[in-house]
């Protein structure tokens, strides 16, 4: 875990989202940074200097940000693209070889009935880059319990496990997978990774109408720190693909979810 991506936003509460950032890169050694979007289409001859004015403007309202926590040394360093957030993040992730986003469910939407707003849901429905969801509020805490749910044993690879490996060598972390029989399962989707099990405590088997639903009922009993995900077209975060926005009344968890990166399926 080398490089962290945080897209802070303009919400009035994005020094907390920062903050877990730079808490959580801490301990890694990690460098941190900014991610600072802004889209401007201007006359050929201007748009040089508009983009330098949005930029700077841009800029100070980042630094303002930074000045509100305690960077705990780390030299927070800000990416700047101009352009849609999307290509933007897949644009710096090549140029930054960025490992891990880590963001706040809701962005800059301040929808109290939404679990992830329109900039977060893009974020995971349309990057293939694995994401840390915070919570607002959330408080630093190193991560001792990890509950891992899928539908589907299946991998691509086991590079998808890097951002979870880390975090279980860094803190001893215990792993507890959740395998969910959801209804059409095929034979082949209980056939669990190797690399998936090698890593975990336990396994537990469960028949749900939804990923979500298993991890609800078996949630209480886990008591996880984090609770890790997999970015699937079937998979947990399937009304993504329906839209981009996840209302709390269909998804919400109180404590960081991980998600990792599957290729479209």
């Amino acid at each position: 875990m080398n490089n962290i991506l945080v897209p802070i936003g303009t919400s009035p509460d994005s020094h907390e989202t920062l903050k877990y950032a730079v808490d959580f890169a801490a301990d890694y050694g990690a460098n941190v940074f900014i991610m600072d979007v802004f889209m401007i289409t201007s006359a050929a001859g201007s748009l040089g200097n508009v983009q330098k004015k949005v930029a700077k403007s841009t800029r100070e309202q980042i630094k303002e940000v930074v000045a509100k926590i305690d960077t705990r040394g780390l030299d927070i360093k800000i990416a700047s693209y101009n352009g849609d957030i999307i290509d933007g993040l897949e644009e710096i992730k090549k140029e930054l070889n960025i490992d891990l986003l880590i963001i706040a469910p809701r962005s800059n939407d301040i929808n109290e009935e939404l679990y992830l707003g329109y900039t977060s849901g893009r974020i995971i429905k349309q990057t293939n880059i694995p994401t840390l969801i915070v919570p607002k509020g959330t408080v630093y805490k190193p991560i001792k319990n990890i509950l891992t749910a899928f539908r589907s044993g299946i991998l691509k690879g086991k590079k998808v496990l890097n951002p979870l490996i880390a975090i279980i060598k860094k803190y001893k972390a215990e792993v507890n997978l959740l395998l969910i029989k959801t209804p059409g399962y095929k034979e082949e989707d209980l056939k669990i990774n190797t690399a998936l099990l090698d890593i975990s405590r336990n396994l537990t088997i469960s028949d749900n109408p939804t990923t979500y639903h298993g991890v609800l009922e078996h949630y209480q009993a886990k008591q996880p720190d984090l609770l890790c995900v997999f970015r699937r077209k079937r998979g947990f975060f399937k009304k993504l693909w329906e839209k981009s926005t996840i209302l709390k009344s269909e998804f919400y968890m109180p404590i960081p979810v991980l998600v990792l990166s599957v290729k479209k399926d």
